[in-house]
């Protein structure tokens, strides 16, 4: 297989100022792994991707109201940090 073909994790998280990501940027765009991506992909915690003809694409505005509607960090649930005196 060429090597540009080859699907290749990114080791940082530089991103193309593309709208639509492949697998590998959705998921380092929302700072998990692929495999974990892909659970969530599942079981609706992210989106599911759009196809354009054989390419699967993630919108990364569909990627952002999902992170967003992930529990935790927005106040109302306890973060763990807070302490008597």
């Amino acid at each position: 297989m060429p090597a540009a073909a080859v699907e290749r994790a990114p080791t940082a998280c530089p991103l193309p100022a593309a709208r639509g990501l492949n697998r590998l940027q959705a998921a380092a765009y929302v700072g998990v792994s692929p495999s974990l991506f892909d659970e969530m992909t599942s079981d609706g915690r992210m989106p599911k991707p759009k196809k354009a003809n054989a390419r699967t694409i993630w919108d990364r505005r569909a990627l952002d109201r999902a992170f967003d509607r992930l529990p935790g960090g927005d106040g109302e649930e306890g973060d763990g940090w807070e302490f008597e005196v």
